[in-house]
């Protein structure tokens, strides 16, 4: 069986929802705070390397781990989610089925409580 990452189409299609996730999160003015002072070429070629690992691509995520590098950012359990919304929005933009859209969001439910920082707001 073809894993995810062959699935939605390889490299191109995990650059090309990177590219479309990443335009809605910055335009996104609850969450464009969070990008000031961000490298977003860097952030998105750290982006790429994970999505296409948890996709089970053929590459091996080597950055930082969620909570090192989320440290510091405040991020709330409301952003998180609309980080997730975006990205399944991406991934629907860029043709990939619902079924698979909601195998990946369920994969990045246990990834909440390393992200979000304010757990007064989860």
């Amino acid at each position: 069986m073809a894993s995810i990452y062959d699935q939605v189409g390889g490299a191109g299609a995990v650059a090309a929802v990177v590219e479309e996730f990443y335009t809605r999160v910055i335009t996104d003015p609850t969450l464009a705070g969070y990008f000031n002072d961000v490298d977003m070429g860097r952030l998105k070629a750290h982006q790429r390397s994970f999505v296409a690992a948890a996709l089970g691509g053929p590459q091996e995520y080597r950055g930082r781990s969620m909570d090192q590098a989320h440290a510091g950012r405040g991020i709330t359990a409301g952003a998180f989610d609309t980080v997730v919304g975006h990205l399944a929005g991406a991934l629907a933009a860029c043709g990939v089925p619902a079924d698979t859209i909601a195998t990946i969001a369920s994969a990045l439910t246990p990834l909440k409580d390393q992200i979000v920082q304010d757990q007064a707001a989860a």
